[in-house]
């Protein structure tokens, strides 16, 4: 064999073996820093039926914020634009809404103006948009602009804008016998139609807030149909009631991004054993913006202090992160 052959080959055998090592990480996309090392340290622990801190299967509950941690978030909620959507296209049987705030801001454009008057005027909007059908008709409507709805500012699909890191982690955790919750501020039938497919998170798995729906029949059918009254707003300390409420089990893991997760952190952190505790820290602002203490969406303020008092572990998007969308 000539040196070039020999070259050759050995080149081929490096390759081959940086190859399998890739193929052999669950996190491929996150660099090996702290935090890294952390998760993948956790899930062996809890994992491994010979370490003091081993969970049965049936307790690795994790739950995750969607908003933020899961997808972008900036420069306001995704379904925020469903609703601003669903606006314009209800406007034709709302002559009223020309001049009626905050719907007539909404048709004029002025976003800003639109949610001058914060969480109130958005969930005013959705429940004028997203009530008095059934919800199977909701479920379509969803499904129909989930499917072609674009970021204004990356032409993206939104479902293009989930972060890559965040679904390996997903992942890697159901591959260890985690059952994997989204525990989202977001709509419950908004998330519902499509997170099982972007995210691999099926519908009772998902959690969020919800508007009151009630039976009916109509034309000697069995159907659903949502009103136009609020039932529950899942976010902050709401998330740990609603995860006792629907899961019946306390997390031994729990993810999210803004001072709206603090709770659902310090309720999964106050249980026994071992706990995996993370927020994600926008500190990016090439890839996409870089936010936190003074951000109107996802702010982050209280619950970093709270991490580093707690020693739970902060995700820098920009040292931890080697990818940011699939």
């Amino acid at each position: 064999m000539s040196r070039f052959t020999f070259l050759c080959v050995l080149t081929g055998v490096f390759l081959l073996a940086s190859e399998f090592v890739r193929a052999d990480d669950p996190l491929p996309s996150w660099h090996e820093t702290a935090t890294k090392k952390n998760i993948v340290e956790f899930v062996t622990q809890v994992t491994d039926p010979k370490s003091s801190d081993f969970v049965p299967p049936t307790e690795r509950i994790a739950t995750f914020d969607n908003d933020g941690t899961l997808w972008g978030e900036q420069p306001m909620y995704v379904q925020a634009f469903f609703v601003f959507d669903r606006i314009k296209a209800l406007a034709p049987q709302h002559p009223e809404w020309k001049e009626q705030e905050p719907y007539a801001s909404v048709l004029k454009g002025d976003l800003k103006s639109a949610l001058a008057g914060g969480e109130r005027s958005l969930l005013e909007l959705a429940m004028a948009t997203h009530s008095g059908m059934t919800t199977e008709e909701f479920e379509s409507i969803v499904n129909a602009w989930i499917t072609t709805a674009r970021h204004p500012q990356t032409g993206k699909l939104f479902t293009e804008m989930v972060y890559q890191p965040m679904l390996e982690l997903l992942a890697y955790l159901r591959a260890n016998g985690f059952k994997t919750y989204i525990v989202s501020g977001g709509g419950i039938e908004f998330m519902r139609p499509w997170t099982e497919r972007v995210y691999g998170v099926p519908p009772e798995q998902v959690i969020g807030s919800s508007i009151k729906t009630k039976f009916e029949m109509r034309n000697g059918t069995p159907v659903i149909v949502r009103l136009p009254e609020l039932n529950f707003i899942d976010d902050k300390a709401g998330k740990p009631t609603a995860i006792q409420h629907h899961i019946g089990r306390r997390p031994i893991a729990a993810f999210g991004n803004s001072d709206g997760d603090l709770q659902m952190l310090q309720w999964t952190s106050a249980g026994p054993g071992r706990k995996l505790c993370l927020l994600v820290h926008h500190t990016d602002g090439k890839r996409e913006v870089a936010y936190d203490r003074d951000s109107a969406v996802g702010r982050l303020a209280d619950a970093l202090i709270e991490a580093k008092k707690s020693g739970w572990t902060v995700v820098d998007i920009q040292a931890d992160w080697a990818r940011l969308y699939p």
